[in-house]
């Protein structure tokens, strides 16, 4: 009962604010939903260019991944209200993981062939990538996939806009390891993402003189966490790192319960990085004050692309909104997608806009970002701390852009592999 009164409370805020963004609309099998920007036969009957949304609206993850649905809309609707894509308006088919990754691989399949979208745009958690990934490699479909992910992987179907590893992991261990401890405690949900991760962290702790002091995971959504407290105080008894992987509302009681246990981030420094400014909101900045998260974006970033980004949002959702990292990247997706379709001058030729599609390059909110060949983006690391105000306040930035490595260089079985998808006689791996 504890676990469901707890989540009913922490996604009440994220299923209001869906409400504003979504019309839903009956269709035999009851379950797609369509953007209110974008209307069948708008723009002169010309009929609109489909795109599938795909993320979850319900269970664990809805609090992070509604909020990417309303960042995917906007930019659409930004989009048609500029006269749309090669003259057509965009038309969303907007889609219910739940939180479940055999329900993303079917309802993948049904985007794909029965509602015949031009591209997908979806997911967050790993798992849910891995699970629809089979279905998009055996169509020779397309996906655009907005959230920081643990590297490994470099698929030609799709196009990763969130941070790899060297973006976001490796710089957040460098920066710890320079400013707050070499002893690691590593926490995270027991799925591919958190695993992988701290598989990484260890890897570069060792290469670079860090400790790791303890591991341990609780089941996605989980929130019984007072075991893992006890075994961070027993492995820290005089303070240390605590790198968190946690994903969706695990986090409301691991935060909660570390305050309540006294270890407080002048002696048990967290860094998070799947935490941003809507779970800050969603947790309470009480009990994350003064913890850090690693990011490529954050809605304090200044920037005239990024005060104009969060204002539009707050005017299309409410005032009391806050922008975020995936949702940046959600956001800039859908406009390298259409810069695209314009390049290849079709939707409907998916070979045609994959190629056309690395080398775009976009002034997205966070900074310019460039699709490489290896279906990435180059993009700024940006590590903030949690303020009064909820906000982060960034204490570390790169001056440029940083280029993406999928295949890790720490880990020895992808050490020395890269990907390029623009030369055939390389692709997704290959030894440099």
């Amino acid at each position: 009962m504890t676990h469901r009164l707890g989540r009913r409370k922490f996604l009440l805020y994220g299923t209001a604010a869906l409400g504003s963004s979504i019309l839903l609309k009956a269709c035999n099998d009851g379950n797609v939903a369509e953007t209110d920007a974008a209307t069948p036969g708008a723009g002169g009957g010309v009929d609109p260019i489909k795109v599938g949304i795909l993320h979850s609206l319900s269970g664990t993850m809805a609090i992070s991944e509604q909020s990417v649905v309303d960042a995917e809309q906007l930019a659409i609707e930004e989009i048609n209200n500029a006269g749309g894509v090669l003259g057509k308006k965009i038309q969303a088919v907007v889609e219910d993981g739940a939180s479940d990754w055999p329900t993303f691989a079917e309802t993948a399949r049904k985007l794909i062939d029965r509602d015949k979208v031009a591209t997908v745009f979806g997911c967050w958690t790993s798992a849910s990538r891995k699970a629809v990934l089979p279905v998009f490699e055996s169509s020779g479909h397309m996906l655009w996939y907005p959230v920081q992910y643990e590297g490994q992987e470099c698929s030609k179907n799709i196009f990763y806009t969130g941070a790899a590893p060297n973006q976001q992991i490796e710089p957040a261990v460098d920066w710890l390891l320079e400013n707050k401890g070499q002893q690691f405690f590593l926490v995270g949900s027991d799925y591919v993402f958190p695993r992988t991760a701290n598989t990484i962290i260890k890897a570069q702790l060792e290469a670079k003189g860090g400790q790791t002091v303890g591991e341990d995971y609780i089941p996605l959504g989980g929130t019984e966490v007072t075991a893992i407290i006890t075994k961070i105080q027993a492995a820290l008894p005089d303070g240390g790192v605590i790198f968190n992987t946690l994903n969706g509302d695990s986090n409301v009681a691991f935060f909660k319960q570390m305050q309540g246990a006294g270890l407080t981030p002048d002696k048990y420094p967290t860094m998070s990085v799947s935490i941003a400014e809507e779970e800050v909101r969603a947790i309470g900045t009480e009990y994350l004050k003064g913890h850090y998260a690693a990011w490529n974006y954050f809605q304090s970033v200044n920037t005239p692309e990024n005060q104009k980004f969060v204002e539009a949002f707050k005017a299309k959702y409410g005032q009391n909104r806050v922008t975020n990292d995936p949702m940046e990247a959600a956001y800039l997706m859908v406009y390298l997608w259409k810069q695209a379709v314009e390049q290849a001058g079709t939707a409907d030729d998916i070979e045609a806009v994959r190629t056309a599609a690395v080398g775009q390059t976009f002034q997205a909110p966070g900074g310019l970002v460039t699709l490489q060949n290896n279906h990435h983006l180059s993009k700024t690391v940006r590590i903030g701390e949690v303020g009064d105000d909820g906000m982060f306040n960034i204490v570390s930035e790169t001056p440029a852009p940083v280029d993406p490595i999928p295949w890790n260089q720490f880990v020895a079985d992808t050490k020395g592999y890269s990907c390029n998808w623009s030369d055939p006689t390389k692709g997704g791996k290959y030894r440099m």
